[in-house]
């Protein structure tokens, strides 16, 4: 089957040799046998009663009304700036010398017995003699600059009691065969979100920000999973 299929990519390419690439055709997506409905948080349904003599619905986002975020299943912008920069330097330099002398220069006589115990004359003065030198230098440096700019839709998934949101965001990207994923999350206070309905990535509590993708480009730069396991398991 996938021969098949690599076989017919192939002629395919092959027959648009020196032709520019055709554009897809308008179609209804609910059609397409990929389509799956999406299901999102939603508010509760609300009545459309409107007052007496009024034109207007209870509940209704017209003008003058607040547009931004404020129930479940509104959408609202995520600013997210990040330009952090770290430098960190650090040295250490260790020494350590001992020296230890025991000696035995009288002991009942019987020190001038042990040259008939060892091969070698010997000073019952120094009979032994410890030491020991140890040394440490060590240096180390950090540095990094990570500099991020991105705006995303979220949706208001939930309002907790004390009125704050929780916020999911998640926007996908392919060019060619690389997909680029940007996804954050967290919790937002109200008053926080701006005039024009965002929040910057600085004011939401408990934040989860991803940037990066997926596909034959971030594979190849992958080390493959044997020489993953073999990083792990090896001591040395």
């Amino acid at each position: 089957m996938a021969i098949s299929l690599a076989a017919c990519g192939a002629g395919d390419r092959l027959a648009n040799i020196g032709k520019a690439p055709d554009l897809s055709a308008i179609n209804n997506p609910v059609e397409s046998p990929d389509y799956k409905p999406v299901s999102m948080p939603m508010p509760p349904v609300r009545s459309e009663t409107r007052a007496p003599a009024s034109l207007w619905r209870a509940g209704a986002r017209a003008f003058f009304d607040d547009q931004r975020a404020k129930q479940v299943g509104d959408i609202l912008t995520v600013k997210v700036t990040i330009n952090d920069r770290a430098q960190l330097n650090n040295r250490t330099n260790r020494s350590r010398q001992n020296s230890e002398s025991i000696g035995l220069d009288g002991f009942f006589g019987l020190e001038n017995q042990l040259g008939k115990v060892l091969a070698e004359p010997i000073d019952p003065g120094s009979l032994v003699d410890l030491g020991s030198a140890t040394s440490n230098v060590g240096q180390g440096g950090v540095q990094r600059t990570e500099a991020v700019t991105v705006s995303i839709a979220a949706v208001v998934t939930q309002i907790l009691p004390n009125g704050n949101m929780v916020i999911n965001g998640r926007q996908e990207m392919r060019v060619n065969y690389e997909v680029r994923e940007i996804l954050v999350a967290g919790v937002i206070r109200p008053e926080d979100i701006a005039g024009d309905n965002s929040v910057p990535h600085d004011k939401i509590a408990e934040a989860r920000i991803a940037y990066g993708g997926r596909g034959q480009i971030t594979d190849f730069q992958q080390p493959r999973y044997g020489s993953q396991v073999m990083d792990i398991i090896l001591p040395f």
